[in-house]
């Protein structure tokens, strides 16, 4: 069974208060009959005592009257004293009764408890709710009652040092146990003096939904600045007045910077270091604008470099507010933007380079909305016979052949769903009427914020050409191969007839005088032998050196293209009447020799051409170097010239494929009447051929 426990002393004060009053008025009295009764003693005591002194009669009468009046002076004083004390007294009770009703209605919980035993003394209604209590239990109880079980070191530790500060007022945040549960309470306790001993009075404050407003805060801010973080965003404030704003830490982090320690208030130009004059000068003006200037609203890109010395692009949104005390600032954000601009800056490249590549494709590329035509790139308007964007607003029907129409519309209707083209060449119309076949391929696409349909249109003219052209030059091919090779058989003949004929007679008649010379016995005659021989040794060897200068000019390999070239034209037109004007310069680099067997070769055929078929009056070669990897040889007749889109002859096809054979480009340009020029170019080297310094040269 707990023990009762005592009342605080100003719970029955009024009552104590009143029987101090009336044992005041009793010691009154009592004080005035004490001092009568010791008179009296003196008096009837006195006259033996005045006896023994010898004193007079008189004066005890005079003692008697002195003792009268200074027990009525004593009674009056002490009477006004007691009136005195009795109202502060009653004064004094009126108050604590006062005193105690407003703790009973007190609407914050509160108790008194004892600071020695921690005894809870008295409490309020408002504190018998808050904890849950009936008020009888909960004066037997001590603060442990309402302390969490867990926490009881933290409870020694906190009246331990109330214990030590005495008589100053403490204010405590902590968690006490509840009827709804455990409750964050601010504890606000001061010092009372009961006549039990030392006492502390104690009020709660419910903080719980503060702490929860503050707790759902705190979420709120961490959460904003995780958005912040994973937009690279931050807040920032500016005081007009000082120039000085106080940053998030978002903001520290994207300029490269540390965020300070302690909440610190800077400059904003101290925190944006431009990446270049001009910006700089422009921070400064916004700057300006934002202290001294009215209203400010600012969204604008700065090229900046963070505290890392790395180049960032921040956006920085600015407005002017006024706080409800007039004070004026400035609310900003700033947000590192920089991957988004590369983002845009890669996004608008990408669509430059795809719109010039569309404008340089070959191809016709049209985007059609409802059948008609609301782009077209220049190949597409030049496939139809249109000038710039006179094709847009074309309808389908005017581009497309009257039969085809059906199926080009399916194929479009089709879409992306359709991933192969067209599967066979379609009949395009033109402008002026006239048809091409083209083939198609089509796809959806999005275009001024519209569903389209994206037509290709490939031009299958040229490949069709190209297709002849190649066909026809198959057939040159195969004629040229096949007059190479009875070229090649009527040269072999001819060479096995003049090594059968010529060299091999010669050779005969040789070894028929060496063996006569052998068998001759006179020395004359034998002299005369060995003399033919010798003759005929020499005009063997003067057969097989023309012999070997069809096969390759020995002046090619001696002298060099040049000299081979002057040595060819003067043996061609040594005999002819037709003029010849040479113009051979010498070239920077020696040429390699399949390249100066394949100029010789182009321009001895060039040169027996104009002698042979032009019947021209006058010739012109000439030679020089282009550049340091190129020549050109050409050569012009003033003859009767000839169709080139004609029939052509086996030798302008064998130069031509010489030509391309080594790398070289050959034009014959010529017309009837108008004479005809043959031009070549060629490289110093084949393509591929390490190039070698010819130092003999």
């Amino acid at each position: 069974m707990p023990h009762p426990v005592a009342a605080p002393a100003f719970s029955s004060a009024p009552v104590s208060r009143l029987r101090l009053a009336e044992r005041l008025q009793q010691g009154l009295w009592t004080l005035t009959g004490l001092y009568l009764l010791v008179g009296v003693i003196w008096l009837l005591l006195g006259n033996r005592l005045l006896h023994l002194a010898g004193a007079a009669m008189p004066e005890r009468w005079s003692d008697a009257s002195f003792l009268l009046v200074s027990s009525v002076v004593i009674h009056l004083v002490l009477r006004r004293f007691v009136a005195l004390i009795v109202e502060e007294h009653a004064q004094l009770a009126q108050s604590e009764a006062v005193l105690q009703a407003k703790f009973l209605a007190l609407p914050s919980p509160a108790l008194i408890y004892d600071l020695a035993t921690l005894r809870i003394l008295d409490a309020n209604p408002a504190a018998l709710e808050f904890f849950g209590w009936e008020r009888d239990e909960f004066l037997q109880q001590t603060l442990q009652a309402i302390w969490p079980n867990a926490d009881g070191a933290r409870l020694e530790e906190i009246i331990a040092q109330i214990r030590a500060k005495g008589d100053a007022t403490c204010t405590l945040h902590e968690d006490l146990l509840t009827r709804s549960g455990p409750r964050h309470v601010e504890i606000r306790s001061n010092q009372l003096h009961l006549a039990s001993g030392p006492a502390r009075l104690v009020v709660t404050v419910d903080r719980s939904e503060e702490r929860q407003a503050q707790h759902l805060r705190d979420e709120a801010l961490q959460r904003l600045e995780e958005a912040q973080s994973i937009a690279r965003l931050g807040s920032w404030q500016l005081d007009r007045a000082t120039g000085l704003g106080r940053y998030s830490p978002a903001v520290y982090r994207l300029l490269g910077r540390s965020v300070p320690m302690h909440r610190r208030e800077h400059r904003l130009e101290e925190l944006l270091t431009a990446s270049d004059t001009a910006t700089q000068a422009r921070i400064e003006r916004m700057i300006e604008d934002m202290c001294t200037g009215g209203d400010v609203q600012i969204d604008v890109l700065l090229p900046l470099t963070g505290g890392d010395s790395q180049p960032r692009t921040v956006h920085l949104r600015a407005e002017s507010v006024t706080n409800p005390n007039g004070a004026r600032h400035i609310h900003g954000t700033l947000q590192d933007v920089s991957e988004r601009e590369q983002s845009r800056r890669l996004l608008r490249e990408r669509e430059e380079q795809f719109r010039e590549l569309v404008r340089v494709l070959p191809d016709g590329v049209l985007i059609l909305a409802d059948e008609h035509v609301m782009y077209a790139n220049a190949a597409g308007s030049v496939q139809f016979g249109f000038q710039g964007e006179t094709i847009l607003g074309e309808p389908l029907q005017t581009l497309v052949g009257d039969s085809d129409l059906p199926v080009v519309r399916e194929y479009l209707r089709a879409g992306s769903d359709r991933n192969e083209p067209v599967s066979s060449a379609r009949a395009m119309r033109r402008r002026d009427g006239s048809t091409f076949y083209a083939g198609l391929s089509a796809g959806d696409i999005r275009y001024g914020g519209r569903s389209c349909k994206l037509l290709v249109v490939r031009d299958l003219s040229e490949p069709e050409r190209m297709r002849d052209a190649l066909a026809e030059s198959n057939a040159e091919l195969q004629a040229m191969a096949k007059r190479l090779f009875s070229l090649q058989e009527d040269e072999r003949r001819a060479i096995s007839r003049d090594l059968h004929d010529d060299i091999g007679q010669a050779i005969t008649a040789m070894k028929l005088s060496a063996h006569a010379a052998l068998d001759e016995p006179d020395p004359d005659a034998r002299r005369e032998d060995l003399l033919e021989v010798v003759s005929l040794a020499d005009s063997t060897v003067t057969k097989l050196r023309n012999l070997s200068m069809l096969l390759r000019p020995p002046q090619l390999d001696a002298l060099g293209l040049e000299a081979a070239l002057r040595w060819q034209a003067s043996m061609l037109f040594r005999a002819s009447p037709v003029r010849l004007e040479l113009d051979i310069q010498a070239l920077d680099v020696r040429p390699g020799n399949e390249i100066e067997q394949a100029c010789f070769r182009i321009a001895q055929e060039s040169l027996t051409n104009a002698l042979r078929h032009a019947c021209a009056g006058e010739v012109h070669m000439r030679l020089y170097s282009v550049d340091s990897e190129s020549f050109r040889l050409e050569v012009s007749d003033d003859g009767d010239g000839f169709e080139p889109e004609g029939p052509r002859g086996l030798g302008l096809i064998v130069m031509r494929e010489r030509a391309q054979t080594v790398g070289g480009a050959l034009a014959i340009e010529s017309a009837p009447g108008a004479g005809t020029r043959v031009t070549l170019r060629l490289p110093y080297h084949p393509v591929g051929e390490p190039v070698h310094d010819d130092g003999g040269r």
